[in-house]
Order: C-alpha cells, then structure tokens, then sequence
C-alpha cells in the first residue's frame, strides 16, 4: 500500500498568466516535465499547457533523454528522485546535450542537499524548487529563467 500524498489545491482559473516569452505570442517554449508520480507531471504539464507553454509530461530520466532528443527542450523541470537516473543526473546529461536548455528542479526530501552540494562541487549549479510546487511560484520561477536567458543572449550579441 502506498502513502498518499496530498498537495494544497488551487483552481487553475486563479493561476496568473504567464509573461510572453522573447515577446511573442505565438512561440510556445517546449518545457519537459519529469516526476514518476504520473499525477504530479501530468498536472504540471497541464497547468503550463494552459499558459502557452508546450509541455510534455515523462515519468522517468531514460525516457526524458528520449523525448528530448525527438523535441529538444529548451526547459527541464524534473523531480530530483526518480527511479534508475536521478534528477540531478537527468540535469546534467541534458545540460550535455542541449547546453542552452534551462533546469529546474523540484523535491521533497531533504536528502537531495547532499546531491545538489556535489553536482554544485562538479560545476553544475541548479535552482531548487521545494514539494509541494504551488502553481504560481512554479510560474514565475519558469518567466524568471527565461527572463534571464533573453537577458543574458541580449549581452551576447552586444
């Protein structure tokens, strides 16, 4: 039997609207979202689906490496335990692969201090959600990533 899990409710027409992206309306940001609790990627990904977002829930790392290489994200939201590949592993490969793809990862368990403290000690640094992930803090935490990146191209080509 497994211990359920209840996370605060809040109706999704209270949810602010998100910040366009780059400034358009019409590009919609492919957002990968990883949790092996299905409900929890599914309703993520639904929430960001609402707000423009393309989001694609998986459940495990192997098929978010999959799914990324068919899509290319430029967003990775993963829970940090997941079953075979950590989170912070899934990050890092990804980051690999697609180094301009933004991370951010979310967890309940304290443990994941000690993960995010190596990966950090490797030169990896990721931004830490805590469960359970409110929709709205989740929302701007994902405009602030991509606030940052258009920021940061802007000084690019400068």
């Amino acid at each position: 039997m497994t211990a359920r899990t209840h996370f605060p409710v809040m109706p999704i027409k209270d949810i602010p609207e998100s910040l366009p992206v780059n400034g358009s309306k019409k590009h919609r940001p492919v957002v990968l979202v990883v949790d092996d609790e299905s409900a929890i990627a599914d309703t993520l990904s639904h929430i960001l689906s609402l707000k423009g977002y393309a989001a694609m829930p998986v459940y495990d790392g192997e098929e978010a490496l999959e799914t990324a290489l068919l899509m290319p994200p430029e967003l990775l939201i993963t829970d940090v335990v997941l079953p075979g590949m950590s989170g912070i592993e899934l990050a890092i490969q990804m980051r690999r692969i697609f180094p301009d793809c933004r991370v951010l990862l979310f967890s309940g368990q304290a443990a994941t201090s000690d993960l995010l403290a190596s990966a950090a000690h490797a030169g990896h640094q990721f931004t830490l959600l805590t469960k359970p992930v409110y929709p709205t803090d989740l929302l701007r935490r994902i405009s602030e990533s991509f606030e940052s990146a258009t920021a940061e191209s802007a000084v690019h080509r400068s």
